[in-house]
């Protein structure tokens, strides 16, 4: 405590030993008194206040206010909806001409946020209720507006499910000063949130719960109606062509609702066994077929490239060499085209998924991940499933993260045999924004493909092309310049991109130099995921449509050249008909009723009937059931332990990455990564008996892969064999004895 005497300050001593005997000393009716004394201050506290000048003076105003809340709960919910389209349009200019160039959406928006207020009338706590529905109102459209000047994809309800792995690329997408910025204002927040519960007020009246929860049935029921009777008027509509074109036309409360609640995909009309029957045409498409003899099938490798396409499409710049000259030696003499995926500026795993499942994310809910709704907790057939029925080896590789986008799950559940992520890999160059260079992939698909005898299916997902895009000039001496663009900044961000396509070029030329070395027959397929995040319009591009990539299929074994326009969901049934391969229930569809008649109609109720309707398609027997899927391909052994001149060890053996992790008797070690074959644990001690293993581990603290355990003993290392992570069976559920 500080007392002032004068111009000194002097310290009054805490009196702990006192504080420490009056607690031991406590009694239950003094605690009771003690809670009692603080309940009746707090009531005469919130007495004066009602009795203040001020209050009495307002008691009037609260009254009406009270009288008429349902009329100041639709003026705030107007407030509210136009606050965060003008957040989320970065305009308010924007937000006025969208609320008065179309009126009925502004309001029906408006009406959806006015229905939440309803909740508001269960509670004594009014005004710190209608604070908090209205501060999750506005950090939903913060959020929006934030997020869509880093990607042109808007925030929506997948976003929240894949927070976790954000976090974790967070250097990825905001600087430090932005870092600083949002984690004050979440303290503020809450403070003020603390604040106004405290100080808030109480509703005087009697709360008449079973009136509010009447009248809150009755605002859902009436908010119902008006849904329906607006997606009738097409005021707002159910499918989302370009999820960021929606939430402009139909707004950002609708849109991230929707995004909430319909996922998934509804019972199509007309879904029977016999409409299946009919379909599948007596078991026609569970058949796994070729005319190739096992000599003659080729391996195939998919790899999709991060925001690619090929830069000479653009109108409105030009480049001071060509950006990607493997890639356009690749068009001029093998099969490629246009490449039509399912989103903008954002989206790879959705992408992803039709490419391996052929399944139209048309059907899903707005905004949807199947990844993260679906298949990472389903098994789900795919091009890994359908390859593997004759023979195939499968494999995956990405160099990020295994957890992004719940890979990890979802690559088991699609029936693939191994999974090579960012765990595995030692990444030694980065890009200027961090993420890591395409070329560290080369390797890798040689790598998986030497694990297997037979032919493989390699499916590699790269990462290099990913923004966000830096508006200073990072690279000092790019080899590609931009010409023609006016602004400093703009140009800079197309400078940065170009120079990433041009290393990817590179590596596409690496890798099938690499794949020729082999002497296998081989096809390669490359295509982009989606647009960069640029803000780029459809006048923009000569192919005057936002959802072209590029995509080109090379190969070794003389296959025609057939330039075509290919969307991703027949990209697989496409690659696998032209090597006559039919394998894989949704590809044996597309290439039987690809253009005929009911030929999308009928692909709902196929996909419907796969993924949530009761698989009359399998007759009893779907293609996969579980996973068996390994991470990594490569084993981390030890080799020696030394013990450092002050103290901890020298922990030495192959396969190490900046992932592993050392636990000593299931105890995780504080550690530091040197090389692949070195790792220092600088506060380890250990004794006679003391058991060492190696874990890759991911997001979340996951055990992807362990390595055999190790007892330490005179100062040497016996390997306990048959104790490493199973690969006879599924990485997911494995237990390790760690913490």
């Amino acid at each position: 405590m500080k007392r002032f005497q004068g111009k000194k300050l002097q310290l009054k001593k805490p009196d702990i030993k006192g504080k420490i005997r009056k607690i031991k000393n406590l009694k239950k009716e003094d605690v009771i008194a003690y809670w009692k004394g603080r309940h009746e201050r707090r009531e005469r506290i919130l007495e004066a206040r009602r009795n203040s000048a001020f209050a009495k003076k307002m008691q009037p105003v609260y009254a009406f206010m009270n009288r008429f809340s349902l009329i100041f709960h639709a003026l705030l919910a107007c407030i509210i909806n136009f606050v965060i389209e003008a957040i989320s349009r970065h305009s308010i200019v924007a937000a006025w001409s969208y609320m008065t160039g179309t009126p009925l959406v502004f309001l029906y928006n408006a009406f959806m946020i006015f229905v939440t207020f309803s909740i508001v009338y269960l509670f004594k706590r009014r005004i710190f209720v209608r604070i908090i529905i209205s501060a999750l109102w506005i950090i939903i459209g913060i959020a929006n507006g934030y997020i869509l000047l880093k990607r042109v994809t808007p925030f929506n309800a997948q976003d929240l499910k894949i927070a976790g792995d954000g976090i974790a690329l967070i250097n990825n997408y905001c600087n430090g000063f932005e870092v600083v910025v949002l984690s004050v204002g979440i303290v503020a927040l809450l403070i003020w949130l603390v604040s106004m519960w405290r100080r808030g007020g109480q509703y005087a009246g009697k709360v008449h719960h079973l009136l509010a929860l009447s009248g809150i049935v009755a605002c859902g029921v009436l908010y119902t109606f008006v849904t329906n009777m607006a997606i009738d008027k097409r005021v707002v509509s159910t499918y989302f062509g370009n999820i960021a074109f929606a939430y402009e036309d139909y707004g950002l409360p609708y849109c991230f609702s929707a995004s909430l609640f319909n996922t998934g995909i509804s019972e199509p009309n007309g879904y029977t066994k016999k409409a299946m029957a009919k379909i599948d045409k007596d078991g026609e498409l569970n058949k796994s077929t070729t005319s190739r003899s096992s000599d003659e099938l080729p391996n195939i490798i998919v790899v999709q490239l991060e925001s690619y396409f090929d830069v000479a499409n653009a109108e409105f710049f030009t480049t001071s060499e060509d950006a990607c000259p493997n890639l356009h030696n690749l068009y001029k003499n093998y099969s490629s085209g246009y490449f039509k995926v399912p989103s903008v500026g954002a989206g790879t795993a959705n992408t992803e998924f039709e490419v391996l499942t052929g399944m139209n994310l048309r059907y899903f809910g707005p905004g949807e991940y199947p990844y993260k709704t679906y298949t990472k907790k389903h098994p789900t057939e795919s091009a890994a499933t359908a390859l593997a029925s004759l023979g195939y080896g499968t494999h995956a590789l990405h160099d990020n993260t295994g957890n992004f986008y719940s890979r990890a799950n979802v690559f088991n559940n699609m029936g693939f045999d191994t999974f090579t992520s960012k765990e595995f890999m030692n990444v030694l160059q980065t890009t200027e924004n961090g993420w890591a260079k395409d070329e560290i992939l080369t390797q890798h698909i040689m790598e998986a493909m030497d694990t297997t005898k037979q032919e493989d299916f390699v499916f590699t997902v790269s990462v290099q092309g990913h923004g966000n895009y830096p508006e200073t000039q990072l690279i000092e001496n790019p080899k590609i310049k931009v010409e023609g663009i006016e602004d400093e900044a703009l140009k800079n961000k197309w400078e940065y991109y170009v120079n990433q396509v041009y290393e990817m070029d590179q590596f596409v030329g690496d890798l099938i130099k690499a794949v020729e070395e082999r002497n296998e027959p081989s096809v390669v397929v490359f295509y982009g995921d989606h647009l960069p995040t640029m803000g780029l319009k459809a006048e923009d591009l000569k192919s005057r449509y936002l959802y072209n990539t590029n995509y080109v299929m090379w190969d070794n074994i003389g296959l025609e050249k057939q330039d075509k326009n290919i969307p991703a969901y027949q990209l697989m049934s496409e690659v696998l008909n032209r090597l006559d391969i039919h394998s894989g229930t949704v590809f044996n569809y597309h290439q039987q009723r690809k253009g005929s008649k009911n030929y999308l109609s009928d692909l709902e109720l196929l996909q419907y009937d796969i993924l949530y309707g009761k698989q009359y398609v399998y007759n009893g027997k779907p293609p996969i059931t579980e996973g068996h899927m390994v991470m990594g391909i490569r084993d981390v052994s030890l080799s020696s332990i030394v013990p450092q001149l002050s103290s901890g060890y020298s922990l030495y053996g192959e396969n190490f990455t900046k992932y592993s992790r050392v636990y000593v008797n299931g105890e995780k070690q504080k550690s530091s990564f040197l090389n692949n074959t070195r790792i220092n644990l600088s506060e380890t001690e250990l004794q006679d008996g003391d058991v060492i293993q190696v874990g890759q581990v991911g997001s979340s603290d996951t055990i992807f892969r362990m390595s055999d355990k190790y007892i330490y003993q005179n100062g040497q290392l016996v390997k306990q064999e048959g104790t490493a992570t199973d690969k006879t069976k599924s990485w997911v559920g494995q237990e390790y004895d760690v913490n």
